[in-house]
């Protein structure tokens, strides 16, 4: 019989800033690692609420770049501390104009390994997130991680099968 790996995973409510949900993660992350958790895996766009019942441009100031963004450096010197894998869902800002619903992917040593973007943006009543994200350009990668290969999927992904068959 192969290893267990005990993962975290934490979902929070909406704590009303970025800051304080990024530091409630990260408490929770810390609290997975003391009881043995060897990666993290936190919500769909994890430090901000998910905001796509409404199409609201401000909130187009939540994106970031991925990598090189600040919860991308953040969560590098988190996995490193804790030796654990991260899988930090963020929203992304490729470029002026060009945003992703995406999952970054961190090994237990700090080491960025790379992102998933949600393939899969469902445009109905309630989930306005074609208004926010364009569709993943990046296919279905598998990360190879200190605790074993990890595949990335989002939320409305799930609906549709050739992300998880070739995962």
């Amino acid at each position: 019989m192969g290893e267990i790996v005990r993962a975290a995973l934490v979902q929070t409510r909406w704590t009303g800033d970025k800051q304080s949900m990024v530091e409630t993660n990260v408490a929770w992350a810390r609290h997975g690692a003391a009881q043995g958790a060897r990666v993290a895996c936190f919500q769909e766009i994890f430090s901000g609420p998910y905001f796509c019942q409404v199409q609201d441009a401000a909130h187009f100031a939540l994106a970031e770049p991925v990598p090189g963004g600040p919860t991308v450096e953040l969560m590098q010197g988190l996995a490193r501390e804790l030796g654990m894998v991260l899988v930090v869902p963020v929203f992304e800002e490729e470029q002026p104009g060009v945003y992703y619903n995406c999952a970054f992917v961190v090994d237990a040593d700090g080491t960025y390994l790379g992102k998933y973007r949600k393939t899969h943006i469902p445009q109905v009543q309630g989930f306005f997130e074609k208004y926010y994200f364009r569709p993943g350009n990046l296919g279905y990668p598998v990360f190879q991680t200190a605790v074993g290969p990890i595949g990335v999927y989002i939320c409305y992904d799930r609906h549709f099968p050739e992300g998880w068959r070739a995962l």
